[in-house]
């Protein structure tokens, strides 16, 4: 006769083995989403620099906007 009480049939027993398997998967999820991230980061950083450096090359009128016999605010 089976013992009701015997804790190696119950039902936790078999979720515990089936629980390492999951946290691998959300490990690799989080592993996978932090690299992505980051090359996401570092590409838009590298656009963001070559933006830049792009603006900094073309500038034709240092002064463009500002006349030089203008008045300041004398608030």
């Amino acid at each position: 006769m089976a013992n009701s009480l015997d804790p190696s049939t119950s039902p936790a027993a078999e979720s515990d083995s089936a629980q390492p398997g999951g946290w691998f998967k959300v490990g690799t999820v989080a592993a996978a989403s932090a690299l992505a991230g980051g090359l996401v980061a570092a590409w838009w950083y590298r656009k963001t620099l070559s933006r830049l450096r792009e603006a900094d090359e073309n500038v034709h009128n240092p002064h463009f906007g500002i006349p030089e016999g203008d008045p300041h605010d004398e608030a």
